[in-house]
């Protein structure tokens, strides 16, 4: 156990630059580092520069890099292949990865390969008393929580959900040592190959991770239509629109926008929920939001336990008035 040190931190990359969530997850690692221990982020891919220059801005203090042709496209196979020799060779005493749609398949692949434990779906991460970290995950769709420790097992690995942690504040002159490694992939362990990549058109534009502002709907709006109220307001704050999963399977807008436990974890600055009662699995997604403002005829609905503002009304006239209210300001 004594030979495994140091807190490693995936940064997924995709077209070149570093997702959201890894820089998010170097505060969360400088958590749980021990005393002398480094913070490495840890980066597969090809051209890799743009994303180490930020993962050194955010506060990384080693980055170790895997590149070339063999990992231009994303692969399960390949990419849980060099991980795994990266780990075998630096023995990192934690590995976190983020809880996205990669993270969640390659995080648990490679603990099972390297016969350690994963942690899934994480909302907290802290030092325990046995000096193991305790990983705090949400079970029975939100309604307790769950600490799993790794007393006998290293690394301890675990995926952390987007938007939990703050990114911290980039220091543009930061830099941070690189070791590259090249690890070849035999030809027998990938099985898998990308033939086509075909893009929602609404995918490109929808960043609910990243927005600062997000303004959802759900049931309450009635009907497709009602969105365009929300997307007003949204554009009007600098902002992108959200949905619940109800508004998303009465097809009234695309799943990309989906907030909660089947969708997106966000944590932007105002929240602003719209005819949604706050079921846990929406709650689930959107509580660690700086504000929220609940709209919603009911004002029994669950979602006004959580929200800092409530308005008891219709949306229907509540949105047009405050978006009426902030133009007017503004002007």
């Amino acid at each position: 156990m004594s030979e495994y040190k140091n807190v490693w931190v995936y940064v997924e990359v995709f077209g070149g630059k570093a997702k959201n969530v890894g820089l998010e997850i170097i505060g969360a690692g400088k958590k749980v580092a021990a005393s002398g221990e480094q913070v490495v982020a840890v980066l597969v891919g090809n051209n890799l520069d743009d994303a180490c220059s930020a993962a050194a801005s955010f506060g990384a203090d080693q980055i170790i890099t895997v590149s070339g042709e063999d990992y231009q496209d994303y692969s399960l196979e390949g990419y849980t292949y060099a991980l795994k020799a990266l780990v075998e060779k630096h023995k990192p005493a934690a590995f976190l990865f983020g809880a996205t749609s990669n993270g969640r398949e390659l995080a648990p692949r490679l603990a099972a390969r390297l016969k350690t434990g994963c942690a899934s779906d994480c909302i907290g991460v802290e030092v325990g008393e046995s000096g193991a970290i305790n990983f705090t995950r949400p079970v029975y769709s939100g309604r307790y929580l769950s600490v799993v420790e790794m007393p006998e097992a290293r690394p301890q690995i675990g995926t952390i959900r987007p938007g939990i942690f703050k990114r911290g504040t980039p220091d543009a002159g930061r830099t941070a040592p690189i070791v590259s490694e090249s690890v070849a992939v035999p030809a027998d362990v990938v099985r898998t190959a990308l033939i086509e990549r075909v893009a929602e058109a609404a995918e490109g534009a929808v960043k609910l991770e990243d927005a600062e502002v997000i303004v959802s709907g759900g049931r309450g709006l009635g009907k497709q239509e009602s969105f365009e109220l929300l997307k007003e307001l949204a554009d009007l704050l600098g902002g992108v629109v959200g949905a619940s999963r109800a508004a998303v399977d009465a097809g009234w807008i695309n799943h990309v926008h989906q907030v909660g436990q089947t969708g997106k974890t966000v944590g932007p600055k105002l929240y602003i929920a719209c005819g949604i009662s706050g079921a846990i699995q929406h709650m689930a997604g959107m509580s660690g939001s700086d504000i929220i403002i609940a709209i919603n005829r009911d004002g029994d609905a669950p979602i006004f336990e959580i929200a800092d503002y409530g308005i008891v009304g219709d949306l229907k006239t509540v949105v047009p008035a405050l978006t009426e209210s902030i133009k007017k300001l503004r002007a």
